[in-house]
């Protein structure tokens, strides 16, 4: 499923036309994007927590040369399902 393809679907489930479910669609996810840079988690309750963590610094290689490389430090969007969304994924009930 694609953003239109999710579009579409809300807009039937909520009964509203698409623009609109797309501008509520991306509000939410702006909002999400919003919290997790400035360091809050956000949690929806039976689907999951959004957050942002810390990947140290670490030396990889070039895969083309074998050259070792330095990889700076970074942070990292963290995603952790809720139970209703594993149970969904899991058939459970």
């Amino acid at each position: 499923m694609n953003k239109g393809e999710l579009v579409s679907a809300i807009a039937a489930d909520a009964e509203l036309s698409n623009a609109a479910a797309e501008r509520a669609l991306n509000a939410a996810l702006d909002n999400i994007k919003k919290a997790v840079a400035k360091g809050d988690s956000v949690t929806l309750v039976g689907f999951g927590s959004f957050g942002s963590g810390k990947r140290a610094a670490r030396t990889g290689r070039n895969p083309r040369t074998g050259e070792t490389i330095k990889i700076p430090a970074a942070k990292t969007v963290k995603f952790s399902a809720g139970q209703g969304f594993k149970d969904a994924v899991n058939k459970k009930k």
